[in-house]
Protein backbone atom coordinates (compact mmCIF):
# COMPACT_ATOMS: atom_id res chain seq x y z
CA UNK A 1 0.00 0.00 0.00
CA UNK A 2 1.43 3.72 -0.86
CA UNK A 3 2.51 5.33 2.21
CA UNK A 4 0.03 8.33 1.96
CA UNK A 5 -1.46 9.42 5.55
CA UNK A 6 -5.37 8.22 4.05
CA UNK A 7 -3.24 4.22 4.00
CA UNK A 8 -1.79 4.88 7.27
CA UNK A 9 -5.47 5.79 8.86
CA UNK A 10 -6.83 3.44 7.41
CA UNK A 11 -4.31 0.53 8.74
CA UNK A 12 -4.94 1.46 12.24
CA UNK A 13 -8.72 2.05 11.97
CA UNK A 14 -9.27 -1.58 10.16
CA UNK A 15 -6.81 -3.27 13.15
CA UNK A 16 -8.60 -1.02 16.02
CA UNK A 17 -12.11 -1.95 14.88
CA UNK A 18 -11.01 -6.01 14.50
CA UNK A 19 -10.05 -5.59 17.93
CA UNK A 20 -13.07 -3.56 19.51
CA UNK A 21 -15.59 -5.52 17.42
CA UNK A 22 -14.67 -7.53 15.26
CA UNK A 23 -16.79 -8.72 12.43
CA UNK A 24 -19.10 -5.71 12.26
CA UNK A 25 -19.26 -2.41 10.32
CA UNK A 26 -16.18 -0.04 11.06
CA UNK A 27 -17.66 3.55 12.26
CA UNK A 28 -15.58 6.34 11.18
CA UNK A 29 -17.48 9.90 12.36
CA UNK A 30 -17.99 13.86 12.21
CA UNK A 31 -19.77 16.31 13.84
CA UNK A 32 -21.05 19.37 12.49
CA UNK A 33 -23.38 22.06 14.02
CA UNK A 34 -25.79 23.67 11.33
CA UNK A 35 -25.72 27.40 13.50
CA UNK A 36 -24.62 29.15 10.27
CA UNK A 37 -22.91 28.60 6.72
CA UNK A 38 -21.29 25.80 7.24
CA UNK A 39 -17.76 26.44 5.65
CA UNK A 40 -14.50 25.16 4.28
CA UNK A 41 -12.64 24.55 7.21
CA UNK A 42 -16.07 22.33 8.84
CA UNK A 43 -15.41 20.49 5.36
CA UNK A 44 -12.05 19.21 6.93
CA UNK A 45 -14.09 17.86 9.45
CA UNK A 46 -15.84 15.86 7.06
CA UNK A 47 -13.10 14.81 4.40
CA UNK A 48 -10.72 13.43 7.04
CA UNK A 49 -12.98 10.79 7.66
CA UNK A 50 -14.15 10.39 4.75
CA UNK A 51 -11.04 9.47 3.08
CA UNK A 52 -10.18 7.53 5.43
CA UNK A 53 -13.88 5.52 5.44
CA UNK A 54 -13.54 5.71 1.22
CA UNK A 55 -10.05 3.49 1.41
CA UNK A 56 -11.33 1.43 4.27
CA UNK A 57 -14.28 0.40 1.58
CA UNK A 58 -11.94 0.05 -1.45
CA UNK A 59 -10.50 -2.94 0.95
CA UNK A 60 -13.44 -4.67 1.25
CA UNK A 61 -14.10 -4.00 4.53
CA UNK A 62 -17.85 -2.32 5.75
CA UNK A 63 -17.50 0.73 6.60
CA UNK A 64 -20.20 3.45 7.65
CA UNK A 65 -19.52 7.27 7.93
CA UNK A 66 -21.50 9.16 10.36
CA UNK A 67 -22.60 12.89 10.24
CA UNK A 68 -23.59 13.69 13.45
CA UNK A 69 -25.80 17.14 12.76
CA UNK A 70 -25.79 19.20 15.88
CA UNK A 71 -29.29 20.82 15.67
CA UNK A 72 -30.32 20.29 19.21
CA UNK A 73 -27.90 22.80 19.96
CA UNK A 74 -28.86 26.38 21.44
CA UNK A 75 -29.09 29.00 18.78
CA UNK A 76 -26.27 30.99 20.31
CA UNK A 77 -26.54 34.69 18.55
CA UNK A 78 -27.90 36.47 15.24
CA UNK A 79 -24.93 36.29 12.29
CA UNK A 80 -24.71 39.95 10.38
CA UNK A 81 -27.33 40.41 7.76
CA UNK A 82 -30.30 38.75 9.66
CA UNK A 83 -33.01 40.94 11.79
CA UNK A 84 -31.93 41.37 14.99
CA UNK A 85 -35.64 40.00 15.76
CA UNK A 86 -34.03 36.76 16.08
CA UNK A 87 -32.91 37.69 19.33
CA UNK A 88 -35.83 36.55 20.70
CA UNK A 89 -34.75 33.38 19.59
CA UNK A 90 -31.37 33.17 21.60
CA UNK A 91 -31.15 29.79 23.69
CA UNK A 92 -33.51 27.98 21.46
CA UNK A 93 -32.94 24.52 19.35
CA UNK A 94 -31.76 25.09 16.01
CA UNK A 95 -34.59 23.12 15.04
CA UNK A 96 -37.07 25.42 16.31
CA UNK A 97 -35.58 29.00 15.69
CA UNK A 98 -37.13 29.88 12.18
CA UNK A 99 -35.32 29.84 9.16
CA UNK A 100 -33.55 33.53 7.63
CA UNK A 101 -36.10 35.36 5.70
CA UNK A 102 -37.29 34.07 2.70
CA UNK A 103 -36.09 30.69 3.02
CA UNK A 104 -37.78 27.75 1.75
CA UNK A 105 -36.35 25.74 4.84
CA UNK A 106 -39.20 25.05 7.83
CA UNK A 107 -36.58 26.04 10.20
CA UNK A 108 -32.66 27.54 11.00
CA UNK A 109 -30.70 24.20 11.18
CA UNK A 110 -32.58 22.63 7.80
CA UNK A 111 -31.48 26.06 6.35
CA UNK A 112 -27.76 25.65 6.87
CA UNK A 113 -27.78 21.53 6.24
CA UNK A 114 -29.43 21.50 3.33
CA UNK A 115 -26.27 23.56 0.94
CA UNK A 116 -23.85 21.54 2.70
CA UNK A 117 -25.78 18.13 1.97
CA UNK A 118 -26.06 19.39 -1.53
CA UNK A 119 -22.05 19.86 -1.58
CA UNK A 120 -20.92 16.54 -0.12
CA UNK A 121 -23.25 15.27 -2.59
CA UNK A 122 -21.61 16.90 -5.52
CA UNK A 123 -18.25 15.78 -4.22
CA UNK A 124 -19.18 12.36 -4.18
CA UNK A 125 -19.27 12.22 -0.02
CA UNK A 126 -21.78 8.82 1.11
CA UNK A 127 -22.34 9.59 4.61
CA UNK A 128 -25.29 8.77 7.62
CA UNK A 129 -26.73 11.89 8.73
CA UNK A 130 -27.52 11.49 12.32
CA UNK A 131 -30.64 14.50 13.72
CA UNK A 132 -29.41 14.95 17.46
CA UNK A 133 -32.88 16.75 17.43
CA UNK A 134 -34.76 13.24 16.48
CA UNK A 135 -32.21 11.17 19.16
CA UNK A 136 -32.72 13.49 21.53
CA UNK A 137 -36.77 13.80 21.06
CA UNK A 138 -37.14 10.28 20.15
CA UNK A 139 -35.58 9.09 23.51
CA UNK A 140 -33.11 6.97 21.84
CA UNK A 141 -30.62 8.41 24.38
CA UNK A 142 -32.87 8.01 27.29
CA UNK A 143 -30.60 5.08 29.24
CA UNK A 144 -27.48 7.21 28.64
CA UNK A 145 -28.91 9.95 29.75
CA UNK A 146 -29.97 8.34 33.23
CA UNK A 147 -26.48 6.83 33.07
CA UNK A 148 -25.09 10.17 33.19
CA UNK A 149 -26.92 11.82 36.03
CA UNK A 150 -26.44 8.77 38.17
CA UNK A 151 -22.47 8.89 37.50
CA UNK A 152 -22.40 13.31 38.01
CA UNK A 153 -20.74 13.33 40.94
CA UNK A 154 -17.66 10.81 39.26
CA UNK A 155 -18.62 13.13 35.95
CA UNK A 156 -17.81 16.40 37.95
CA UNK A 157 -14.71 14.65 39.71
CA UNK A 158 -13.49 14.08 36.15
CA UNK A 159 -14.33 17.85 34.89
CA UNK A 160 -12.69 19.42 37.97
CA UNK A 161 -9.21 18.16 37.08
CA UNK A 162 -9.45 20.21 34.03
CA UNK A 163 -11.59 22.81 34.89
CA UNK A 164 -8.20 24.92 35.45
CA UNK A 165 -6.19 23.57 32.41
CA UNK A 166 -8.31 24.31 30.29
CA UNK A 167 -8.79 27.93 31.34
CA UNK A 168 -4.94 28.16 30.77
CA UNK A 169 -5.29 27.03 27.44
CA UNK A 170 -7.74 29.11 26.57
CA UNK A 171 -5.79 32.47 27.32
CA UNK A 172 -3.17 30.62 24.38
CA UNK A 173 -5.68 30.85 21.47
CA UNK A 174 -5.25 33.47 18.95
CA UNK A 175 -8.00 35.78 18.27
CA UNK A 176 -8.98 33.24 15.26
CA UNK A 177 -8.92 30.10 16.85
CA UNK A 178 -11.31 31.06 19.97
CA UNK A 179 -13.54 32.75 17.38
CA UNK A 180 -13.64 28.93 15.68
CA UNK A 181 -15.21 27.41 18.53
CA UNK A 182 -18.01 28.84 17.42
CA UNK A 183 -20.06 26.31 15.74
CA UNK A 184 -18.00 23.45 16.94
CA UNK A 185 -20.45 22.26 19.53
CA UNK A 186 -18.20 23.73 22.49
CA UNK A 187 -18.61 27.63 22.18
CA UNK A 188 -20.45 29.14 25.24
CA UNK A 189 -20.93 25.77 26.64
CA UNK A 190 -21.78 25.35 30.19
CA UNK A 191 -20.38 21.77 31.43
CA UNK A 192 -23.12 21.35 33.77
CA UNK A 193 -22.29 23.28 36.99
CA UNK A 194 -23.97 25.23 39.23
CA UNK A 195 -24.55 26.86 42.53
CA UNK A 196 -27.21 23.47 43.03
CA UNK A 197 -25.11 20.76 42.56
CA UNK A 198 -23.71 19.15 39.43
CA UNK A 199 -25.92 18.01 36.34
CA UNK A 200 -24.91 17.12 33.04
CA UNK A 201 -28.39 17.56 31.59
CA UNK A 202 -29.69 20.62 30.16
CA UNK A 203 -33.36 20.97 30.00
CA UNK A 204 -35.35 23.49 27.42
CA UNK A 205 -37.78 25.17 29.55
CA UNK A 206 -41.25 23.95 28.28
CA UNK A 207 -42.32 27.61 28.30
CA UNK A 208 -40.32 29.34 26.74
CA UNK A 209 -38.03 26.60 24.51
CA UNK A 210 -34.88 28.60 25.83
CA UNK A 211 -32.23 26.95 27.47
CA UNK A 212 -31.97 28.75 29.84
CA UNK A 213 -32.68 26.72 32.86
CA UNK A 214 -31.26 25.15 35.98
CA UNK A 215 -31.42 21.95 37.47
CA UNK A 216 -32.51 23.02 41.09
CA UNK A 217 -32.87 18.92 41.94
CA UNK A 218 -32.88 15.35 40.79
CA UNK A 219 -33.87 12.04 42.86
CA UNK A 220 -32.11 8.96 41.33
CA UNK A 221 -34.90 6.51 42.44
CA UNK A 222 -37.31 8.41 40.90
CA UNK A 223 -36.06 10.08 37.85
CA UNK A 224 -37.73 13.27 39.15
CA UNK A 225 -36.06 16.43 37.96
CA UNK A 226 -36.62 20.38 38.88
CA UNK A 227 -35.66 23.16 36.83
CA UNK A 228 -36.19 26.97 37.12
CA UNK A 229 -35.76 29.36 34.07
CA UNK A 230 -34.77 33.05 33.98
CA UNK A 231 -38.70 33.16 31.84
CA UNK A 232 -40.58 32.69 35.44
CA UNK A 233 -40.94 29.13 34.67
CA UNK A 234 -40.30 26.27 36.65
CA UNK A 235 -41.24 22.69 37.45
CA UNK A 236 -40.69 19.10 37.72
CA UNK A 237 -40.32 16.23 35.21
CA UNK A 238 -39.45 12.51 35.29
CA UNK A 239 -36.63 12.31 33.15
CA UNK A 240 -37.15 8.37 32.37
CA UNK A 241 -39.97 10.42 30.11
CA UNK A 242 -38.39 13.68 29.05
CA UNK A 243 -36.83 14.28 25.91
CA UNK A 244 -36.76 18.38 25.74
CA UNK A 245 -32.97 18.49 27.05
CA UNK A 246 -29.37 17.42 26.17
CA UNK A 247 -26.57 16.50 28.07
CA UNK A 248 -23.81 19.29 28.13
CA UNK A 249 -21.23 19.02 25.29
CA UNK A 250 -18.39 17.27 27.23
CA UNK A 251 -20.39 14.72 28.45
CA UNK A 252 -22.71 14.51 25.26
CA UNK A 253 -19.85 13.64 22.70
CA UNK A 254 -18.42 10.66 24.67
CA UNK A 255 -21.86 9.21 25.05
CA UNK A 256 -22.24 9.52 21.23
CA UNK A 257 -19.08 8.02 20.70
CA UNK A 258 -20.12 4.74 22.65
CA UNK A 259 -23.74 4.59 21.17
CA UNK A 260 -22.33 4.34 17.77
CA UNK A 261 -19.03 2.61 18.66
CA UNK A 262 -17.15 5.10 16.72
CA UNK A 263 -13.92 3.55 15.85
CA UNK A 264 -12.32 7.14 13.92
CA UNK A 265 -12.71 10.47 14.64
CA UNK A 266 -10.70 13.59 13.84
CA UNK A 267 -10.94 16.94 15.79
CA UNK A 268 -9.83 20.22 15.71
CA UNK A 269 -7.23 22.08 17.35
CA UNK A 270 -9.43 23.58 19.13
CA UNK A 271 -10.84 19.93 20.64
CA UNK A 272 -6.82 18.62 21.62
CA UNK A 273 -5.60 21.14 23.98
CA UNK A 274 -5.95 20.15 27.93
CA UNK A 275 -9.13 20.34 29.49
CA UNK A 276 -10.64 20.27 25.88
CA UNK A 277 -13.66 18.19 24.86
CA UNK A 278 -11.68 15.51 23.38
CA UNK A 279 -9.38 14.86 25.70
CA UNK A 280 -12.01 14.92 28.71
CA UNK A 281 -14.16 12.82 26.71
CA UNK A 282 -11.77 10.14 26.73
CA UNK A 283 -11.67 9.80 30.17
CA UNK A 284 -15.20 10.16 30.60
CA UNK A 285 -16.38 7.07 28.13
CA UNK A 286 -13.93 5.05 29.86
CA UNK A 287 -15.11 5.70 33.17
CA UNK A 288 -18.58 6.51 32.67
CA UNK A 289 -20.40 4.63 29.45
CA UNK A 290 -17.89 1.65 29.43
CA UNK A 291 -16.51 2.57 25.69
CA UNK A 292 -13.44 3.61 24.07
CA UNK A 293 -12.45 6.87 22.84
CA UNK A 294 -11.98 7.09 19.00
CA UNK A 295 -8.76 7.22 17.33
CA UNK A 296 -8.16 10.29 14.95
CA UNK A 297 -6.06 13.15 14.16
CA UNK A 298 -5.96 16.59 14.95
CA UNK A 299 -6.86 18.54 12.03
CA UNK A 300 -5.67 21.94 10.92
CA UNK A 301 -7.24 25.14 9.97
CA UNK A 302 -7.78 26.07 6.96
CA UNK A 303 -7.60 29.41 5.48
CA UNK A 304 -8.65 31.39 2.33
CA UNK A 305 -6.55 33.64 0.15
CA UNK A 306 -6.59 37.12 1.57
CA UNK A 307 -8.62 36.26 3.98
CA UNK A 308 -8.04 35.44 7.89
CA UNK A 309 -8.69 31.89 9.62
CA UNK A 310 -12.24 30.89 8.91
CA UNK A 311 -15.08 31.33 11.85
CA UNK A 312 -18.50 30.49 11.47
CA UNK A 313 -19.14 33.81 13.67
CA UNK A 314 -17.96 35.58 10.74
CA UNK A 315 -19.86 37.03 8.16
CA UNK A 316 -19.02 35.98 4.49
CA UNK A 317 -16.90 32.75 4.69
CA UNK A 318 -16.75 30.78 1.54
CA UNK A 319 -18.35 27.40 2.14
CA UNK A 320 -18.20 24.25 -0.12
CA UNK A 321 -20.79 25.55 -2.47
CA UNK A 322 -18.99 28.86 -3.40
CA UNK A 323 -15.96 27.10 -3.97
CA UNK A 324 -17.36 24.55 -6.20
CA UNK A 325 -19.13 27.33 -7.77
CA UNK A 326 -15.59 27.96 -9.64
CA UNK A 327 -13.79 24.67 -9.20
CA UNK A 328 -14.25 21.41 -10.11
CA UNK A 329 -15.31 18.67 -7.08
CA UNK A 330 -12.01 16.35 -7.67
CA UNK A 331 -9.84 19.82 -6.99
CA UNK A 332 -11.49 20.31 -4.41
CA UNK A 333 -11.19 16.96 -3.12
CA UNK A 334 -7.38 17.18 -3.71
CA UNK A 335 -6.71 19.58 -1.52
CA UNK A 336 -8.13 18.04 1.42
CA UNK A 337 -6.19 14.66 -0.12
CA UNK A 338 -2.56 16.12 -0.26
CA UNK A 339 -1.83 17.66 2.96
CA UNK A 340 -2.08 15.34 6.35
CA UNK A 341 -4.74 16.24 8.27
CA UNK A 342 -2.17 18.53 10.58
CA UNK A 343 -0.98 20.47 7.95
CA UNK A 344 -3.25 23.82 7.51
CA UNK A 345 -3.48 24.97 3.57
CA UNK A 346 -5.21 27.56 2.10
CA UNK A 347 -7.99 27.75 -0.75
CA UNK A 348 -7.90 30.48 -3.34
CA UNK A 349 -10.51 32.13 -4.37
CA UNK A 350 -8.24 34.83 -5.74
CA UNK A 351 -5.82 34.61 -9.14
CA UNK A 352 -4.27 31.53 -7.11
CA UNK A 353 -6.96 29.47 -8.35
CA UNK A 354 -5.41 29.79 -11.57
CA UNK A 355 -1.91 28.10 -10.36
CA UNK A 356 -3.94 26.12 -8.33
CA UNK A 357 -5.18 24.54 -11.49
CA UNK A 358 -2.18 24.43 -12.91
CA UNK A 359 -0.74 22.06 -10.43
CA UNK A 360 -3.58 19.41 -10.81
CA UNK A 361 -3.43 19.68 -14.47
CA UNK A 362 0.19 18.49 -14.33
CA UNK A 363 -0.36 16.00 -12.06
CA UNK A 364 -3.13 14.60 -14.10
CA UNK A 365 -0.44 14.58 -16.72
CA UNK A 366 2.21 12.84 -14.93
CA UNK A 367 -0.35 10.44 -13.46
CA UNK A 368 -1.52 9.69 -16.99
CA UNK A 369 2.45 9.54 -18.19
CA UNK A 370 2.68 7.28 -15.09
CA UNK A 371 5.70 9.25 -14.05
CA UNK A 372 3.73 11.03 -10.98
CA UNK A 373 5.01 10.02 -7.24
CA UNK A 374 3.28 6.92 -5.11
CA UNK A 375 1.72 9.54 -2.75
CA UNK A 376 0.90 11.27 -5.13
CA UNK A 377 -0.66 9.18 -7.29
CA UNK A 378 -2.90 7.72 -4.68
CA UNK A 379 -4.15 11.76 -4.02
CA UNK A 380 -5.06 11.65 -7.24
CA UNK A 381 -7.34 8.72 -6.74
CA UNK A 382 -8.66 9.82 -3.92
CA UNK A 383 -9.90 13.05 -5.32
CA UNK A 384 -11.22 11.82 -8.95
CA UNK A 385 -12.75 8.61 -7.77
CA UNK A 386 -14.47 7.02 -4.88
CA UNK A 387 -14.92 3.64 -4.04
CA UNK A 388 -18.08 3.56 -5.25
CA UNK A 389 -17.85 5.94 -8.19
CA UNK A 390 -15.84 8.31 -11.04
CA UNK A 391 -16.52 12.10 -10.21
CA UNK A 392 -17.62 13.83 -13.54
CA UNK A 393 -14.61 15.43 -14.98
CA UNK A 394 -14.17 17.86 -17.90
CA UNK A 395 -13.97 15.75 -21.20
CA UNK A 396 -11.68 18.21 -23.11
CA UNK A 397 -9.46 20.07 -20.75
CA UNK A 398 -8.19 23.83 -21.25
CA UNK A 399 -6.07 25.23 -18.47
CA UNK A 400 -8.12 27.01 -16.29
CA UNK A 401 -6.23 30.62 -16.44
CA UNK A 402 -7.01 30.38 -20.51
CA UNK A 403 -10.64 29.86 -19.85
CA UNK A 404 -10.87 32.61 -17.48
CA UNK A 405 -9.00 35.33 -19.80
CA UNK A 406 -11.21 34.55 -22.92
CA UNK A 407 -14.18 34.63 -21.03
CA UNK A 408 -12.94 37.98 -19.32
CA UNK A 409 -12.63 39.02 -22.78
CA UNK A 410 -15.19 37.79 -24.83
CA UNK A 411 -17.53 38.79 -21.99
CA UNK A 412 -20.29 36.13 -21.88
CA UNK A 413 -20.04 35.93 -25.52
CA UNK A 414 -20.44 32.57 -26.45
CA UNK A 415 -19.65 32.66 -29.94
CA UNK A 416 -16.50 34.51 -29.86
CA UNK A 417 -15.51 32.52 -26.58
CA UNK A 418 -16.20 29.13 -28.83
CA UNK A 419 -13.66 31.11 -31.92
CA UNK A 420 -11.15 32.40 -29.49
CA UNK A 421 -10.90 28.93 -27.85
CA UNK A 422 -10.83 26.94 -31.21
CA UNK A 423 -7.46 28.64 -31.85
CA UNK A 424 -6.66 26.79 -28.63
CA UNK A 425 -7.74 23.58 -29.51
CA UNK A 426 -9.26 23.33 -33.49
CA UNK A 427 -10.97 20.19 -32.62
CA UNK A 428 -13.01 21.90 -29.69
CA UNK A 429 -16.74 20.97 -31.20
CA UNK A 430 -18.90 22.99 -28.90
CA UNK A 431 -18.78 24.82 -25.40
CA UNK A 432 -20.22 21.80 -23.59
CA UNK A 433 -16.81 19.73 -24.52
CA UNK A 434 -14.97 22.58 -22.18
CA UNK A 435 -17.99 22.00 -19.32
CA UNK A 436 -18.04 21.94 -16.25
CA UNK A 437 -14.32 23.63 -15.76
CA UNK A 438 -15.73 26.36 -18.12
CA UNK A 439 -18.50 27.10 -15.71
CA UNK A 440 -16.36 27.55 -13.18
CA UNK A 441 -13.90 29.46 -14.96
CA UNK A 442 -17.08 31.94 -16.04
CA UNK A 443 -18.40 32.25 -12.51
CA UNK A 444 -14.76 33.24 -11.32
CA UNK A 445 -14.24 35.74 -13.03
CA UNK A 446 -17.65 37.44 -12.88
CA UNK A 447 -17.67 36.73 -8.99
CA UNK A 448 -14.03 37.08 -7.92
CA UNK A 449 -11.90 38.71 -9.96
CA UNK A 450 -11.83 42.48 -8.99
CA UNK A 451 -13.63 45.00 -11.36
CA UNK A 452 -9.99 46.41 -11.70
CA UNK A 453 -8.74 43.51 -12.93
CA UNK A 454 -11.38 43.15 -15.77
CA UNK A 455 -9.62 42.90 -18.98
CA UNK A 456 -11.92 45.83 -21.57
CA UNK A 457 -10.41 45.95 -24.88
CA UNK A 458 -9.97 49.61 -25.93
CA UNK A 459 -12.60 51.21 -28.79
CA UNK A 460 -10.69 53.49 -30.06
CA UNK A 461 -7.14 53.79 -30.57
CA UNK A 462 -4.51 55.72 -27.62
CA UNK A 463 -3.84 57.89 -30.04
CA UNK A 464 -1.75 60.63 -27.63
CA UNK A 465 0.55 57.44 -26.42
CA UNK A 466 0.88 56.56 -30.03
CA UNK A 467 2.00 60.12 -31.19
CA UNK A 468 4.73 59.96 -27.89
CA UNK A 469 6.48 56.58 -29.24
CA UNK A 470 10.18 56.53 -30.19
CA UNK A 471 11.42 54.85 -33.43
CA UNK A 472 12.44 51.55 -31.60
CA UNK A 473 8.60 51.64 -30.18
CA UNK A 474 6.92 52.19 -33.56
CA UNK A 475 9.51 49.61 -35.21
CA UNK A 476 8.72 46.99 -32.21
CA UNK A 477 4.66 47.40 -33.11
CA UNK A 478 5.49 47.37 -37.15
CA UNK A 479 7.51 43.79 -36.78
CA UNK A 480 4.17 42.49 -34.53
CA UNK A 481 1.58 43.52 -36.91
CA UNK A 482 3.48 41.93 -40.09
CA UNK A 483 3.96 39.18 -38.12
CA UNK A 484 0.46 37.99 -37.31
CA UNK A 485 -0.81 36.10 -40.49
CA UNK A 486 2.18 33.47 -40.41
CA UNK A 487 2.26 33.38 -36.68
CA UNK A 488 -1.59 33.34 -35.92
CA UNK A 489 -1.83 30.66 -33.69
CA UNK A 490 -1.32 30.29 -29.83
CA UNK A 491 2.21 28.99 -30.07
CA UNK A 492 2.79 31.29 -32.82
CA UNK A 493 1.69 34.67 -31.13
CA UNK A 494 4.05 33.09 -28.29
CA UNK A 495 6.69 32.94 -30.50
CA UNK A 496 6.23 36.48 -32.11
CA UNK A 497 5.85 38.44 -29.11
CA UNK A 498 8.47 36.68 -27.11
CA UNK A 499 10.45 37.39 -30.37
CA UNK A 500 9.71 40.93 -31.20
CA UNK A 501 12.80 42.39 -29.11
CA UNK A 502 14.92 40.00 -29.99
CA UNK A 503 14.36 41.00 -33.62
CA UNK A 504 15.07 44.54 -32.04
CA UNK A 505 18.59 43.15 -30.68
CA UNK A 506 20.16 42.09 -33.79
CA UNK A 507 18.86 37.79 -32.59
CA UNK A 508 16.52 35.52 -34.41
CA UNK A 509 12.78 35.33 -33.46
CA UNK A 510 12.96 31.84 -32.34
CA UNK A 511 16.80 32.62 -30.56
CA UNK A 512 17.58 31.00 -27.07
CA UNK A 513 18.34 33.86 -25.37
CA UNK A 514 17.56 35.27 -21.41
CA UNK A 515 19.65 38.17 -20.90
CA UNK A 516 18.75 40.17 -18.33
CA UNK A 517 18.52 43.57 -21.04
CA UNK A 518 16.40 40.87 -23.34
CA UNK A 519 14.31 39.96 -20.32
CA UNK A 520 13.87 44.04 -19.74
CA UNK A 521 13.24 44.93 -23.39
CA UNK A 522 10.73 42.02 -23.34
CA UNK A 523 8.55 43.46 -20.19
CA UNK A 524 8.56 47.45 -21.73
CA UNK A 525 7.61 45.93 -25.00
CA UNK A 526 4.42 43.19 -23.15
CA UNK A 527 3.77 46.50 -21.01
CA UNK A 528 3.45 48.99 -24.03
CA UNK A 529 1.22 46.16 -25.92
CA UNK A 530 -1.38 46.13 -22.92
CA UNK A 531 -1.57 49.92 -22.79
CA UNK A 532 -2.64 50.25 -26.51
CA UNK A 533 -4.83 47.30 -26.35
CA UNK A 534 -6.55 47.43 -23.03
CA UNK A 535 -5.74 50.15 -21.88
CA UNK A 536 -3.52 49.25 -18.56
CA UNK A 537 0.46 47.53 -18.09
CA UNK A 538 -1.10 44.23 -17.31
CA UNK A 539 -3.79 41.80 -18.41
CA UNK A 540 -4.12 38.16 -19.64
CA UNK A 541 -1.36 36.38 -21.55
CA UNK A 542 -0.62 38.82 -24.80
CA UNK A 543 -0.80 35.61 -26.86
CA UNK A 544 -4.32 34.62 -25.37
CA UNK A 545 -5.41 38.39 -25.84
CA UNK A 546 -4.13 39.20 -29.03
CA UNK A 547 -6.67 35.92 -30.32
CA UNK A 548 -9.48 37.30 -28.63
CA UNK A 549 -8.85 40.42 -30.20
CA UNK A 550 -8.76 39.22 -33.39
CA UNK A 551 -6.19 40.41 -36.18
CA UNK A 552 -8.19 43.53 -37.86
CA UNK A 553 -8.72 44.91 -34.65
CA UNK A 554 -5.11 44.91 -33.11
CA UNK A 555 -4.64 46.62 -36.89
CA UNK A 556 -6.64 49.34 -35.92
CA UNK A 557 -5.50 50.12 -32.39
CA UNK A 558 -2.00 50.03 -33.41
CA UNK A 559 -2.13 50.83 -36.74
CA UNK A 560 -1.37 54.66 -35.98
CA UNK A 561 2.24 53.39 -34.72
CA UNK A 562 2.95 51.57 -38.98
CA UNK A 563 1.50 54.74 -40.42
CA UNK A 564 4.05 57.25 -38.47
Amino acid sequence: MDADWVARFADEVIAEAERRAPGKPVVCASGLSPSGPIHLGNLREVMTPHLVADEIRRRGHECVHIISWDDFDRFRKVPAGVDPAWNEHIGKPLTTVPAPPGSEYPNWAEHFKAPMIAALAEMGVEFHGISQTEMYTSGAYREQVLLAMRERRRIDAILDQYRTKKAKAKEVLDADEAAALEGSGAASEDDGSGAGGYYPYKPYCSFCDRDLTTVTSYDDETTALSYTCVCGHGETVLLSEHTRGKLVWKVDWPMRWAYEGVVFEPSGVDHSSPGSSFVVGGQIIREVFGGQQPIGPMYAFVGISGMAKMSSSKGGVPTPADALSIMEPALLRWLYARRRPNQSFKISFDQEIQRMYDEWDTLTRKVTEGTALPADQSAYRRASSTASATLPDTPRRLPYRTLASVVDIATGHEEQTLRILRAFDPEIGGLDELRPRLDRARHWVNTYLPAEERTQVRETPDKELLDTLGEAERESLRLLLDGLDDHWSLDGLTTLVYGVPKVLAGLEMDAKAATPELKAAQRAFFALLYRLLVGRDTGPRLPTLLLAVGRDRIRELLDAGRAA
